[in-house]
């Protein structure tokens, strides 16, 4: 059957559909908890979190789902160039962004300082936190981290751009191998060579990854319907990840201008750039995407932005804002958890949808 596969038997779900993790303030318990109470993983991104405030996030889904679920975590938080700057350094980059905060009426940030995640007290807290599944991009964790999420009962799925990192990751341990495609929203998470030259589309990804690995393969990229996750299983996928789909929902913390304009048409204008974080990222093409400077590493350049796109998102600025979507908006067309669950399942399976009347276990949302 569909909903019978081995990424299922391996999470502990019902249904091979996997919530895409959003950080930087977009993931939400309640998010994370409707998805996995109707029968898929919720996922929260804690690659900005501290390790008190990942164990606080854990305590808060567990009083709204005990179904499974992943949190998600960068395994490299600093690029070369990226640790800091001189004082002249500085100066420049301030000189750079200033016309922007002052259009915003934004004060400029201080010289970066403890401006890197900690990512070992992240790990150390999410072991202890105990989640069913610890989903990560940007690298592979260590062999002593694989081995203390094994020991502790935790899932690991690692994300690949290509075929070698998809490599890499079973080699090293990991459970499940997420297969992104180019066409997905955020982040390019590629990490044995640049995001740049690691372009692979959804479509022959998939098959290629699914005929190196052994491991589950799941599929993320431009999947925005039920046409999607279909064509994802014919290539050979375990299940499937969307991110824009869920990121849409009521439930997620997308502003609500984030949300309409992810229904408006003019979502399929998306552009892979670096000019918000330092990092690839698929997002809205908007003025700032055109004109800002050249960008820091990562995470400087996150730091000079990070005020300004925040304010310019709560005051309706969306030409300086990051708005992240994937190529596959324009197929959205739900505006919660519950109505593109059920939309979906009754499209892969109307058979199943009807003689189960599976989904919906919200009594402890």
């Amino acid at each position: 059957m569909w909903h019978s596969r081995r990424a299922t038997e391996a999470l502990n779900i019902r249904y091979p559909i996997i919530q895409g993790p959003f950080g930087g303030g977009f993931s939400s318990s309640d998010l994370v908890a409707a998805v996995s109470n109707a029968g898929g993983l919720g996922s929260f991104g804690a690659h900005n979190l501290t390790g008190d405030q990942i164990r606080s996030v854990v305590a808060e889904i567990r009083e709204k789902t005990d179904k499974p679920f992943a949190l998600n975590l960068w395994v490299s938080v600093v690029d070369e160039g990226g640790h800091g700057l001189t004082g002249p350094e500085y100066v420049a980059a301030l000189e750079a962004f200033a016309p922007f905060y002052e259009e915003l009426g934004i004060s400029a940030p201080p010289p970066p300082e403890n401006h890197i995640e900690n990512y070992e007290e992240q790990v150390k807290a999410l072991i202890e936190a105990r989640p069913d599944v610890f989903s990560f991009v940007f690298g592979i964790p260590s062999v002593d981290v694989l081995a203390r999420c094994r020991t502790a009962g935790i899932k690991t799925m690692g994300a690949a751009t290509t075929v070698a990192e998809a490599k890499a990751l079973e080699a090293a341990g990991v459970d499940i191998i997420l297969a992104t495609g180019l066409e997905a929203g955020g982040h390019r998470p590629s990490f044995l060579k640049a995001a740049e030259e690691s372009l692979v589309g959804t479509l022959p990804l998939v098959p290629q990854v699914r005929d190196a690995v052994s491991v589950p393969v799941v599929a993320a990229g431009g999947i925005g319907d039920a046409r999607g996750i279909k064509a994802a299983f014919a290539l050979g996928a375990d299940a499937v990840q969307l991110g824009t789909a869920f990121l849409a929902c009521a439930e997620s913390n997308a502003t609500d201008a984030h949300r309409d304009w992810l229904f408006d048409n003019a979502s399929d204008d998306t552009v892979l750039s670096r000019v918000f974080t330092g990092r690839l990222a698929r997002v809205k093409r908007n003025r700032f995407t055109e004109s800002a400077p050249a960008p820091l590493p990562f995470p400087l350049q996150a730091w000079f932005t990070g005020v300004m796109k925040n304010t310019a998102a709560k005051v309706g600025q969306h030409d300086l804002a990051s708005l992240y979507a994937g190529q596959g908006s324009p197929l959205l067309k739900h505006r919660s958890v519950e109505a593109l669950m059920t939309a979906l399942l009754a499209e892969l399976d109307p058979q199943f949808l009807k003689s189960q009347n599976p989904i919906m276990e919200t009594d402890n949302v």
